[in-house]
């Protein structure tokens, strides 16, 4: 990731607007441009998409993770995850898609089925040696430490350096051997201690540019590629 975007100032989060027209229970909590996921009924995820045009129980999706989903002709019943930056829930929907061309997808039937306080977005289990970088404090400088999943919006690691729940570092991991390393300025969220030796934090992406969002999206998929292609 470039790091000009990590330390470049946020831009003003524009307000989400709500959606035009009914579309089940909870109808205001999704909006144009909201980032989701779309997964089987088997749980098994398809591709990341924004979604727009909402109309009723009409949208599209319009798909922008890098992996290829067989264009099927016949509709296909999905479970859609989008999360409401505005109200900060994880909002679950489900409805049929159908492909159209350029990598967007036909929702009909579309439907919202419940809104909850909880991490909106897919995570893969990872083991992979990382870093964390602090620039001020007890533990200053560049420390080792293990990613033990990641998503879009943030990562769990664990160390056995003490960090404290709001500080801010830059974590550092390789996702893949033939991709350059990536780079995410992080806040602790969270902090469970470990039979007093090790430390689990969830961790938190800080002034991720769209541009940053895909990369980790795209990682994140050719990672569950090559997971499943071991198998």
């Amino acid at each position: 990731m470039n790091l000009l975007h990590i330390f470049s100032k946020r831009a003003k989060e524009q307000q989400p607007q709500e959606s035009q027209g009914g579309s089940g229970a909870g109808d205001a909590a999704i909006y144009s441009g909201m980032r989701v996921e779309v997964s089987t009924f088997e749980g098994e995820l398809l591709f990341v998409a924004k979604l727009y045009g909402i109309q009723e129980n009409k949208a599209e999706l319009h798909q922008y993770s890098e992996i290829e989903i067989p264009q099927k002709e016949e509709p296909l019943r999905v479970r859609i995850r989008g999360y409401n930056d505005h109200d900060r829930k994880a909002v679950y929907m489900e409805g049929v898609i159908t492909p159209m061309p350029k990598h967007i997808w036909q929702v009909d039937e579309m439907v919202v089925v419940r809104t909850e306080n909880e991490r909106a977005f897919f995570r893969l289990t990872t083991d992979l040696d990382a870093t964390v970088t602090m620039f001020s404090g007890l533990e200053m400088g560049e420390k080792p430490c293990k990613m033990l999943n990641i998503s879009v919006g943030g990562a769990g690691i664990s160390s056995e350096y003490r960090y404290h729940e709001g500080d801010k570092f830059l974590l550092k991991v390789r996702l893949l051997e033939d991709r350059p390393e990536s780079v995410m300025y992080s806040q602790v969220l969270r902090v469970i201690e470990k039979d007093g030796q090790k430390f689990e934090y969830g961790c938190q992406f800080l002034e991720l540019s769209e541009e940053d969002q895909k990369q980790i999206i795209q990682n994140i998929f050719a990672v569950q590629r090559q997971k499943r292609a071991s198998v």
